[in-house]
């Protein structure tokens, strides 16, 4: 019965959600004519929206049932927040992907695909955006608006413009090359991200991804230079010997602390150095390294077999190719979401995280989710080196690249232990770096990307806080609006008619009270 009731409504739905978006892409291909295109896209995206607010009450409720913004609609938050946040977002995907089509396709079609995209966003996103996401969204773009409000302060009074020296940077990060660039070193920071937030999950601190993922590397290369196996199978055996190498060196920590309370904090610490001692060790002609060049030293070069191959980038307009375990990084992610949110591992990770003596009243065995937390943190991390190793420099040399563990601190801490969020601030990360290697050519500091990272990871940390200590509070009062009006429900054909207006307008629900009580328990 629910599912012939509902089925009508959702075919009534698409009706609306395809005329806006070809209204949409329509007045942005006629304004293309004679405006910019981004200037075209924005005007055909914010009619598009403005159509969506105006049609949205005629939209069947079957087809709205189940989405998280509807049931906020009419409330002071959502129209505040929610609707501008919507428009926002709607705009920047519009703008995003036509700018990326552009760069293969001609601008008019891009254009056009790009307001498609912003429209049916816009469509999606007024109806469905929920108030804690557009909080959690708000809180990013007050972030980057304070980070970019700090680094200008820096550069004014420095004697540097501000507007040249960022114009110049996203010139240059926008270049085919650098773009190629940010995707390679955005796939390493999303590894070494994941892994730390797999211990965040847990309220661990894993600071020693940097050592795990170096002693993988160099030994997962050795084991590749030496061996020499199938194609296939050479690949297969060295990601497993960099996954166990980084699980096993992450699993000391983690056995520490479950048997002797050891902090995880000064025994990563202290683990990292033991790595650089042994990688320093064995990184010797007299053991494991071989002379490269005149002076470098590394691991013997692994065979073309074991090498991965590149992605071409021409769809980018570059001649350079993008690490082939990309497509790693991608289903790396993909499992951790899995992982997360739909296994009884998932959960018990997550409530242990929240409350380790509620969890272990649960009956889940903290011990045990803290060891294999932290063992599964750097199985992770052992993969942190496998993109650079297979897919560019095919050995492990005194140049191999350092640091990328702590820089996964600070993506994780930006992406909000997020698998989406990671991906977005790994490639933000990237950008800022690459962006910024251009500056030293106009005699501007290239630590000027510096302090714009460390400055937006402070600001996303602070007021991401607060915002979600705001957010908590507006839920708690939420609750308490229906359960007043849950229990006032029975009673209220003698409640004068006034009352029972306001009450129903503080909620944005047109349903009677004791319908919406039910809905809250």
């Amino acid at each position: 019965m629910t599912e012939k009731s509902t089925r009508p409504g959702t075919s009534r739905a698409l009706l609306p959600a395809l005329l806006i978006a070809l209204l949409g892409t329509g007045v942005t291909a006629a304004l293309d004519t004679v405006l910019l295109w981004w200037a075209a896209l924005i005007i055909g995206v914010v009619l598009a929206f403005a159509a969506v607010v105006l049609v949205d009450r005629r939209i069947p409720d079957a087809r709205r049932a189940g989405a998280a913004g509807t049931k906020e609609e009419g409330t002071t938050l959502h129209r505040t927040l929610v609707v501008p946040t919507a428009l926002v977002l709607s705009v920047v995907s519009g703008l995003l992907v036509a700018w990326f089509l552009d760069l293969s396709l001609i601008e008019p079609v891009a254009a056009a695909v790009g307001a498609l995209v912003g429209s049916g966003a816009a469509f999606l996103l007024y109806r469905r955006l929920a108030a804690m996401l557009a909080l959690s969204f708000a809180a990013v773009f007050a972030a980057g608006i304070i980070a970019i409000a700090v680094t200008a302060l820096v550069l004014f009074f420095s004697g540097i413009a501000p507007g040249a020296t960022f114009a110049r940077m996203i010139e240059y990060g926008t270049r085919p090359n650098s773009l190629v660039q940010i995707i390679n070193d955005g796939t390493t920071y999303y590894l070494a991200a994941v892994a730390v937030a797999i211990g965040f999950k847990m309220k661990l601190f894993n600071i020693g991804v940097d050592g795990q993922y170096r002693l993988a590397a160099l030994l997962a290369a050795a084991v590749g230079g030496w061996l020499v196996l199938p194609p296939v199978l050479s690949q297969i055996v060295i990601i497993l010997v960099a996954v166990a190498v980084g699980g096993a060196w992450a699993g000391i920590a983690g056995y520490l602390k479950v048997t002797r309370g050891v902090s995880e904090v000064i025994s990563t610490i202290m683990l990292n150095a033991i790595a650089t001692g042994i990688t320093a060790y064995l990184l010797n002609t007299d053991r494991l390294a071989v002379e490269i060049s005149t002076n470098n030293i590394g691991t013997p070069p692994l065979p073309e077999g074991s090498w991965v191959p590149g992605v071409p980038a021409l769809f980018l307009g570059s001649e350079r190719e993008i690490f082939g375990l990309v497509f790693l990084a991608i289903a790396v992610g993909i499992g951790y979401a899995v992982m997360l949110n739909r296994t009884r591992f998932g959960f018990e990770l997550r409530a242990t995280g929240q409350s380790q003596s509620a969890a272990e009243a649960s009956g889940v065995n903290v011990k045990k989710m803290v060891f294999l937390s932290m063992l599964f943190s750097g199985m992770v991390a052992g993969l942190v080196g496998m993109p650079q190793l297979l897919g560019s420099s095919h050995y492990y040399a005194l140049d191999f690249p350092t640091g990328i563990g702590f820089i996964g601190i600070a993506i994780a801490l930006l992406g909000r232990n997020h698998p989406v969020g990671i991906a977005f601030a790994a490639l933000f990360w990237a950008f800022l770096n690459q962006a910024a290697g251009i500056l030293p050519f106009d005699g501007i500091p290239q630590e000027i990307a510096v302090i714009a990272q460390a400055t937006i990871v402070l600001t996303v940390v602070v007021v991401y806080e607060i915002v979600h200590r705001w957010g908590r509070r507006y839920q708690q009062q939420q609750i308490g609006k229906e359960l007043g009006t849950t229990v006032a429900g029975p009673a209220e054909e003698t409640v004068p008619a006034g009352t029972a207006s306001d009450s129903g307008d503080a909620t944005g629900d047109d349903t009677p009270g004791g319908d919406r009580g039910g809905e809250a328990k």
